[in-house]
């Protein structure tokens, strides 16, 4: 499929390099399939809880893992975005190409973003390899995100403070197929135990 224009680079005096490892040799050093999960939710909705809690159990297990935390990453890589629709946009972009270098390294890379609109995430999923994408929708009510407000978001976005606020100035469009949904009224150990369950990382063959 071609890349639109829109996709394609500025500069046109550049040539992708080849390595000379591949995705399954990477695989199979490793012991385990890699691929991005990305968990999307609102505010509060316990992104972050899980991925980090998932980060930790496979680490048990010898998987080679790593977060990409959405409040992490505007501390650096993203600094010079805000949360307009269009920076939203920018951001997710960024952090979709980081997501597919850490595939692409064998990594099991767990993010942790709002990512409020579809359309976005569905380009996320574009630039991985066929089943190298697993969507996680955590699905707590904005009621149970508004009541934990662990960073006081909701009360400032209620109060107009926070403009652009998912779920309640800006919005957030649920994952109409998700790989995974997860409902973290649900104990935590529970709802890992149910995503180590449900990942793809067993690097059997493919055909």
């Amino acid at each position: 499929m071609s890349e639109s224009a829109g996709n394609q680079p500025v500069s046109r005096n550049i040539v992708r390099a080849e390595g000379q490892v591949s995705g399954a040799d990477r695989e199979a050093h490793f012991g385990h399939r890699a691929v991005t999960v990305w968990f999307t939710g609102l505010s509060g909705s316990g992104k972050s809880t899980l991925a980090f809690a998932l980060e930790a159990a496979l680490l048990e297990r010898s998987v080679a893992s790593y977060v990409l935390d959405g409040d992490n990453v505007r501390f650096g890589l993203n600094r010079d975005l805000g949360f307009s629709p269009q920076d939203r946009t920018e951001n997710i972009r960024r952090i979709s190409e980081v997501c597919r270098l850490f595939q692409d390294a064998g990594i099991v890379v767990l993010t942790a973003f709002i990512s409020p609109y579809a359309a976005d995430r569905d380009q996320v999923r574009a630039i991985h390899p066929e089943g190298a994408f697993i969507e996680v929708f955590v699905d707590t009510p904005l009621d149970v995100c508004e009541a934990r407000d662990p960073k006081g978001l909701y009360v400032k976005a209620r109060a107009g403070e926070i403009p652009d606020f998912s779920g309640i100035s800006a919005p957030y469009e649920p994952p109409p197929s998700p790989e995974i949904t997860i409902d973290t009224t649900q104990p935590l150990d529970a709802c890992v135990a149910h995503l180590l369950a449900a990942l793809p990382l067993s690097n059997g063959p493919r055909r």
